[in-house]
């Protein structure tokens, strides 16, 4: 083993060549960069590190692993660094440039609605979440063992979702309400009976009253796919129904719709669709269903929506949880995320990801959805909120949200007389006709103005309509601003109404007097709703999950094409700024100066890095660019009259979602090989392009390749896909080895998704949120997304639909990446990707002898490396069975055992089955590197005891990992090792909380919700029948 203390090198004169890239020579300060990269120059760790790869210089160690042939010229890095600048800000003088940028967004009070609402965030739940880093550094709970923590907040999700909506089960959160309508369209497509003939196309009906980008967002997913959209009126609803049944596979509503009216013939519309094998969709509101009957409780098949006004800023657009609950029966088709219980090794209970649902994209080009992540930190804070409010206190915040709506109403309507309400029943939202000649210039335009320059925002509908939608932030002391707005609007003003009398005649009144449109069924009823209701409770619950969590706050997290690198305190503390956070997303836009700058900024500094001439910033996933990106390709070919180019090759080697993408593109996938070294067979590429020149539409690829290497030919590959028609499309998970040494646009790629949540510092969020921008060349420029509400794309009219609700996605964790570039600077990049690549390499040079390290250039990998575990077993001699082993140690043995030692696994099984990805970033000390390796080394030893016949298998402590502190200090210790073994270092600061997870159970034995008394005694009893056997034995 390694130690580290005893091989500290001091610089010398022959160590001068290193001094040049990572020592600062102007000032002996330390900068952002120096906190920001682990390795320390002052150390003198990046000299150890170089002589273990066997390099005297970090420019030897990258012209050996960076073809030269793509590498940027001195002038092209140069105009880079001309762009994002070449040195980086210090932390205070970024956040100030931020904060008086940001200070150009006037901060008016939106009462503008369209499923944004302003919100009140628990104090408690801002600072012991949203500002923490054991909530917003982990990765997504692949590794359940030790996310228990942020997985019962997504299970108190799912079941606040589903009993306040009326359904049976719902997922963990989805990126934003109109990519939620969407997947429920291809989910009730996916769920119909009805067979179409080639020349009969799918209808999907869309009432006209859902909000806009809903709108938009549906069309767009539809028509790729060949699903025909029906937008209609709600007065043809139900004829539509009759007269179109055979081929309506689904419809969706908008509950209350967007003007704030609610349906008072729900309840027919929904049996007509059954009645007729039509599925039926709600996008609904969380508050609305507290008091109203929920959409589920009149039979909706699917309910949708955001739960973005529990406790979630506004964002100027993002990021927010959206969420979609179904019946049980449909539950393999639902896309995104389910968390489920199951037990583990102990036989008690324990959470994970269920059935297989978390990902239909593993499907690849069979799959439904291309969904690979969520909203996992705003989908906590959501389900915070509803924990510490409870369901009376969501009850009463509904409650009050209305009767303020009420007041809103009477006030206007009756007091002053200026107005119709064009709703006969609403919640939050009232969408008001002037009445002819009460306001001046007799235009609802002049209520807006009067508005705007009052600080006051709402939502103009046509020349003589407005909507002004209430939340629980709004007081009396705002209803009385608005009366005032509209008094003086009058062409004669009179006297204001009283607050105090109306609250008195509205309080009378019953909340809804169709009794049939109450609700009247209890929702929230499990304990973990009803008890921590006070802050000390509150934070104590939030403390206990917090420790059952591994972050980056715990230790280092090496998945292999995630990039778990330092999500710094400088690039977070503006997230929370009013100026970021309280800004709605249909602002009008003479108040987003501030966004604007920054978006412009992001933008450029984007387009600089990547080699391209335009971004997007709409897509708010890695999967959404990829959908994004191979949309513009599609227009692309669509507007130069060669729309029959629907071939896309993909590797084997491929992420699962680019196949799942290109299948919701509606290209048809031809597979790629990939030769014994892992590169792509470019016999077989250029063969196979050649054989559907006429059809090739793209390729997809991922540069450094997903086995981590640098591949020599990815010239030729682009050069040979541009010859035959196709375009190249450019997977950007590992973007951190091309930054500042090459560029997707430099290879000849046509477009990429980037992906800020790895990159450039966004926080993952345990599974969420990201941001997955796009950059194109100048051919696909003009088809970059629209938006129906923003223009976001002012000098293309053949922009593609929006693929998002907001028009910049989640907009308010742009600041993140701003910070992160500005701070690091031209050289501070450069040194990240620098010691990235030296990081990888240095740990796969300690492990090499211990382990087969795969696919490396010249005995190089690139920011990322595979260690091969699909040797460690041993068959039994003569047996004819498949699966009769004397011995099998899996890379899951590997990856739970490495929980004992307190880190997360790498990425297991791929892109290789039973191999280990690690890449462990520029941010992690040299120690911390060192102490992976050890643990890594150790844990090659136990294998080597099990190979040796030292230790049985089942003896050894691969196969019973990981180790519970109860489990270590238990009376009834029956190992064959010992404790301190199992425990590795009892000191410790990290304990894994539940023993191994048990998935086949948890797959027999779904329980998707917060376990009832019969769920826990059925684990228990169990628990006992192990113990009963353990003791005849």
């Amino acid at each position: 083993m390694l130690s580290r203390n005893l091989n500290l090198l001091r610089f010398s004169s022959k160590n001068a060549a290193n001094r040049a890239l990572f020592v600062n020579r102007t000032t002996t300060i330390s900068t952002y960069c120096d906190r920001h990269i682990g390795p320390q120059s002052d150390r003198n760790d990046y000299n150890i590190m170089l002589e273990r790869v066997g390099y005297k210089s970090m420019d030897g160690l990258l012209e050996d692993t960076i073809p030269s042939h793509i590498r940027l010229s001195d002038e092209e890095m140069n105009e880079m660094s001309s762009v994002i600048g070449r040195d980086g800000k210090s932390e205070s003088d970024a956040l100030k440039e931020l904060k008086d940028k940001m200070s150009n967004n006037i901060c008016n009070k939106s009462y503008i609605g369209m499923g944004y609402y302003d919100t009140l965030t628990p104090t408690p739940i801002l600072r012991n979440i949203i500002e923490n880093p054991s909530w917003y550094t982990p990765y997504t709970p692949y590794q359940a063992e030790i996310a228990q923590g942020r997985l019962e907040m997504l299970l108190n999700f799912q079941t606040m979702i589903k009993d306040i909506v009326g359904k049976e089960i719902s997922n963990a959160s989805l990126l934003d309400e109109s990519t939620a309508c969407a997947e429920a369209m291809t989910m009730c497509l996916n769920m119909s009976k009805k067979k179409f003939k080639d020349d009969q196309e799918a209808i999907f009906l869309v009432s006209e009253n859902c909000h806009p980008q809903n709108i938009a967002v549906i069309k767009q997913r539809a028509e790729p796919v060949g699903i025909k959209i029906n937008v209609i009126s709600d007065d043809k609803f139900e004829s539509e129904l009759k007269n179109n049944a055979d081929l309506i596979f689904g419809a969706i509503i908008q509950y209350p719709n967007t003007y704030g009216n609610v349906y008072n013939n729900l309840q027919s519309l929904v049996d007509l669709a059954h009645n007729n094998g039509i599925s039926m969709i709600a996008s609904t509101d969380l508050f609305a269903c507290s008091v109203l009957k929920p959409p589920g409780e009149y039979g909706i098949d699917i309910v949708v929506g955001s739960a973005q006004r529990f406790g979630v800023p506004l964002g100027y657009g993002g990021p927010h949880a959206a969420f979609l609950a179904c019946d049980d029966a449909n539950v393999r088709k639902m896309p995104g995320r389910l968390i489920g219980i199951t037990k583990d090794s102990r036989n008690k209970p324990a959470l994970r990801m269920a059935l297989q649902t978390r990902e239909q994209f593993i499907r690849r080009d069979k799959a439904t959805s291309n969904i690979c992540t969520a909203q996992a930190l705003l989908a906590n804070v959501a389900a915070a909120y509803g924990v510490y409010h409870g369901p009376n206190g969501i009850k009463s915040i509904a409650q009050k949200i209305h009767l303020y709506t009420k007041i809103l109403s009477n006030g206007i309507t009756q007091k002053l007389k200026c107005c119709e309400n064009m709703n006969k029943v609403y919640f939050d939202t009232v969408t008001f006709k002037i009445n002819p000649n009460t306001i001046k210039n007799n235009s609802a335009q002049t209520i807006l103005n009067l508005g705007y320059e009052n600080g006051v925002n709402f939502r103009p509908i046509d020349e003589q309509s407005l909507s002004i939608s209430i939340d629980e932030t709004t007081s009396l002391d705002d209803i009385n601003k608005i009366f005032e707005i509209f008094n003086n609007s009058m062409n004669n003003p009179t006297k204001l109404p009283n607050t105090d009398e109306l609250i008195e005649i509205c309080e009378n009144e019953n909340l809804y007097k169709d009794d049939n449109i109450n609700r009247t069924t209890p929702f929230m009823q499990h304990e973990t709703f009803n008890t921590h209701h006070c802050e000390t409770a509150m934070m104590r619950y939030l403390y206990d999950l917090e420790r059952r969590d591994l972050g980056l706050n715990t230790a280092m997290i090496p998945l292999g094409s995630c990039t778990m690198k330092l999500n710094s305190a400088s690039v977070m503390i503006p997230v929370t700024w009013n100026t970021v956070n309280n800004i709605h997303p249909f602002a009008p836009q003479q108040q987003t100066k501030g966004y604007e700058s920054l978006i412009r900024e992001m933008e450029d500094m984007l387009a600089s890095v990547t080699g391209f001439d335009a971004i997007s910033l709409q897509p708010n996933s890695g999967a959404a660019g990829e959908y994004t990106g191979l949309l513009t390709i599609r227009e692309y070919h669509k507007q130069r009259g060669e729309e029959f180019r629907n071939i896309c090759l993909i590797p084997t080697s491929a992420h699962g979602t680019n196949p799942a993408s290109a299948a919701m593109c509606g290209y048809k996938i031809v597979a790629i090989k990939c030769d014994s070294q892992g590169y792509i067979d470019m016999v077989d590429l250029k063969q196979k392009a050649e054989q559907h020149a006429n059809e090739l539409g793209a390729c997809m690829i991922t540069y450094p390749s997903t086995h981590g290497v640098f591949e020599d030919n990815i010239i030729d590959l682009c050069d040979i896909i541009h010859k035959n028609g196709g375009m190249v499309y450019m997977d950007g998970a590992n973007l951190q080895a091309q930054l500042t040494k090459t560029s997707p646009g430099k290879i000849g790629a046509d477009v990429c998704h980037l992906n800020l949540h790895k990159t450039f510092c966004i926080p993952h969020g345990g599974g969420g949120p990201g941001l997955g921008p796009i950059g194109v060349n100048n051919k696909l420029k003009p088809y970059l997304p629209s938006h129906p509400i923003i223009d976001n794309a002012p000098n293309s009219t053949n922009s593609i639909g929006p693929i998002s609700a907001a028009p910049f996605s989640s907009a308010s964790i742009l600041t993140i990446p701003w910070m992160y570039i500005k701070m690091m600077g031209f050289n501070g990049l450069e040194k990240a990707t620098a010691t990235s690549i030296l990081a990888a390499n240095y740990m796969a040079k300690r492990l090499e002898n211990h382990y087969k390290i795969l696919y490396r250039r010249n005995g190089l990998a690139a920011h990322e490396f595979i260690i091969d575990c699909r040797h460690f077993y041993k068959k039994t001699p003569d047996s004819k069975k498949k699966d009769d082993y004397i011995y099998k140690i899996e890379a899951e043995d590997i990856a739970k055992r490495l929980m004992d030692y307190s880190f997360h696994a790498p990425t297991m099984s791929w892109p290789v089955v039973n191999t280990l990805m690690v890449e462990p970033t520029e941010s992690e000390p040299l120690e911390e590197l060192d102490r992976f390796c050890d643990a890594m080394i150790g844990i090659r030893k136990e294998i080597q005891d099990v190979e040796e016949n030292n230790v049985n298998i089942d003896d050894s402590p691969l196969r019973h990992s990981p180790h519970t502190i109860d489990t270590v200090t238990s009376d009834d210790w029956n190992k064959k090792y010992s404790r301190k073994e199992a425990a590795v270092n009892p000191y410790k600061s990290y304990w894994p909380s539940v023993g191994r997870v048990n998935n086949p159970y948890g797959d027999l034995n779904k329980i998707c919700a917060c376990p009832s008394v019969e769920d826990l005694v059925k684990i228990q009893q169990a628990q006992e029948d192990a113990a009963t056997k353990s003791i005849e034995n």
